[in-house]
């Protein structure tokens, strides 16, 4: 059989060469000692995702697959950032990637040697591990050649700080800590809100929502952190648009500022809507200007909010695995030529949407700030 390089995923996946029928998610997990949600993660948020597809069959990990994921896995350990780590595994060279092939052992019936970790224990925060002696490092990875001997630290130079662990926050908000909660989640001037959002709020959010705490009247540690996050978006985009100002732009309502504007909703009965107010910190944070749809948002006021705004795009940002669509469809049956983007993280209602070429199913956060911004740009 032939080998033939498949085409790259729309959302980044890196295409393979390998001839080899493939793993399922469950064996790639023994293999690399992670959950199996783990992995369905790493796809969502990062493409690094199974990349060959079988008639009749769930999608399959290649061996190239398996490669990137032992180097997603070996940086993270390293203690590199999520999406650092995941950018250098989808850049990894063919030569990178043969550094890590056969990088984890099997018995006969292709299990690892090791253990398991607790499916309760994300990679993304697994706590590290003794690293072998002729690891590679990622030339993709900032500052990811090993350093040359080691020797104490110059007086005077200060150590940079931690990055704020997914476990960091989930402790001050089952804690009820809010004030640390806030430090953590603060996003620095310059910083990225969409990959603040991917990396560190929706891990603590699913992470929560895993988690069963005996609590006290008006101790509700998703408010904590809901309230954090809120802070955190309100706080970063209030300094954008004052640095625009203070530069000698328009301010946030100007006429000039309004013309091409996206509508962010959240699904109808969202429990957190707080990913819709993330989608509109990361398109402000590109200069484009968003508004998100809070109260009640049934059809009526839906069609009447799209007629007077007159939106260059609508998006629907949800968590839930079958949302309410019905504003979807009849803002699409009164305006068929507008752009609307629906970000529906599970396949279940996919096939409840519209089916017209201006509305478009995304399944990741970045996938969306993606599409949204070469439409308004």
């Amino acid at each position: 059989m032939t080998s033939v390089r498949s085409a790259p995923d729309p959302e980044g996946a890196r295409p393979s060469m390998s001839t080899n029928p493939g793993l399922a998610v469950a064996a790639v997990a023994r293999r690399l000692g992670v959950a199996p949600a783990t992995l369905r993660t790493w796809d969502r948020r990062y493409g690094l995702g199974p990349s060959q597809h079988r008639a009749g069959s769930h999608r399959r990990y290649t061996d190239d697959d398996v490669a990137r994921l032992v180097v997603m896995r070996r940086l993270t350990l390293d203690g590199v950032a999520p999406a650092d780590a995941a950018r250098a595994a989808l850049a990894a060279d063919d030569d990178e990637l043969d550094a890590h092939r056969g990088a984890v052992s099997f018995d006969e019936h292709g299990a690892e040697g090791g253990p398991d970790l607790d499916d309760d224990v994300d990679a993304d925060d697994a706590a590290p591990e003794p690293a072998p002696p002729s690891r590679p490092f990622l030339r993709a990875v900032p500052g990811g050649e090993p350093a040359r001997g080691t020797g104490p630290r110059a007086l005077g130079v200060r150590e940079a700080p931690r990055p704020t662990r997914v476990s960091d926050v989930v402790d001050a908000a089952i804690a009820y800590d809010q004030r640390t909660c806030d430090r953590l989640l603060r996003i620095p001037a310059g910083g990225d809100p969409a990959a603040w959002w991917s990396d560190l709020v929706e891990p603590a959010l699913e992470r929560l929502a895993e988690r069963t705490v005996l609590a006290g009247p008006g101790e509700v540690p998703e408010v904590v952190l809901a309230n954090a996050t809120l802070g955190a978006l309100r706080e970063y985009t209030q300094a954008s648009e004052d640095a625009i100002v203070a530069a000698g732009g328009p301010p946030r309502n100007h006429p000039s500022r309004m013309r091409r504007i996206v509508l962010v909703f959240a699904a109808p009965d969202e429990p957190l809507p707080l990913a819709a107010h993330a989608l509109a910190a990361s398109l402000a944070s590109h200069g484009a200007m968003a508004r998100i749809v809070t109260g009640p948002a049934n059809v009526h006021r839906t069609l009447e909010i799209v007629t007077m705004v007159r939106p260059s795009a609508v998006a629907m940002v949800t968590t839930q695995s079958r949302p309410d669509l019905g504003i979807v469809h009849a803002a699409h049956e009164a305006n068929p030529s507008l752009p609307f983007f629906v970000g529906l993280p599970s396949d279940e209602a996919a096939g409840d949407l519209p089916l017209a070429a201006t509305v478009h199913r995304v399944r990741s956060f970045p996938g969306l700030l993606h599409e949204l911004l070469a439409v308004v740009r």
